[in-house]
């Protein structure tokens, strides 16, 4: 599911929030036709993620803030950020596989995902064994 955020909302719904897990932002105009062909589509790999990815629209016309902080030149304008940080991006309505390698790369992997258990479990044992 789809956030929109704004100037006002940018630094918990975004900055915050990426400390969590990582959230893509996607920064487009109504009036802009490669902006409305990306959308559906980013919604779409997004979604497939199951939350572990969260999705952030913004509306550059009503929130020039953003716009600015990211020194958008060009939309669309899609950047992942992690810890706050961006971490990728890309600019223009990209295909849908294409979408989907730029927000696989930010899941965490399969380790990544037994390590975050066993640490959540207090399983050190186990931890020692997968990180030798």
């Amino acid at each position: 599911m789809a956030i929109d955020v704004t100037d006002a909302t940018f630094d918990e719904q975004v900055i915050l929030a990426s400390a969590q897990q990582p959230v893509v932002v996607d920064l487009w105009a109504e009036w802009c036709g490669p902006c409305r062909t990306l959308g559906p589509i980013i919604e779409k790999v997004v979604d497939a993620t199951d939350g572990k990815v969260v999705l952030a629209k913004v509306d550059i016309d009503a929130n020039p803030g953003i716009s600015k902080a990211f020194q958008v030149q060009s939309i669309p304008a899609v950047y992942a950020l992690r810890d706050g940080q961006v971490v990728d991006g890309f600019v223009g309505a990209y295909p849908e596989h294409e979408v989907q390698r730029f927000v696989d790369g930010l899941l965490p992997t399969a380790e990544q995902d037994e390590v975050a258990q066993l640490l959540a479990a207090g399983d050190e044992a186990s931890l020692r064994t997968v990180l030798e």
